[in-house]
């Protein structure tokens, strides 16, 4: 399968460049695979770059999780992070999918020096 980078998602999500978008769309017309990195930094450019808001990242999110032609890595993860960005927005989503990562893999606590991520269960502030 064929797998996208983080300006071929936030075309996709975006949509605001005709050429780029439709080429893009092209690309994943027969699916592409979107790993955690991928999704991390599509999810920090929406919000730096387009100053989208927790909840219009949680959004996103949901559209690409519903996304027939997209396959996310470990997307029951990334559905489980989404649910903690949710709760937690200050987290931020990339420390969820950090999280739900080390907990999906059997490698907690996570040692952390970030203290709202210390507060989540299987995360420990050192």
């Amino acid at each position: 399968m064929r797998a996208v980078d983080t300006n071929v998602l936030v075309r996709l999500v975006v949509g605001d460049d005709v050429e780029q978008t439709a080429a893009a769309e092209e690309f994943v017309a027969q699916g592409a695979w979107v790993s955690h990195l991928v999704l991390a930094e599509t999810i920090g450019v929406l919000q730096a770059a387009y100053d989208r808001s927790p909840a219009q990242l949680a959004s996103a999110l949901d559209g690409l999780l519903d996304n027939k032609l997209l396959t996310l890595q470990d997307a029951e993860v990334v559905a489980q992070a989404l649910a903690r960005f949710r709760s937690r927005p200050a987290l931020g989503f990339s420390d969820c999918l950090v999280i739900e990562t080390a907990r999906k893999a059997g490698h907690l606590p996570l040692g952390t020096f970030d203290r709202n991520l210390a507060k989540i269960e299987g995360a420990q502030r050192l």
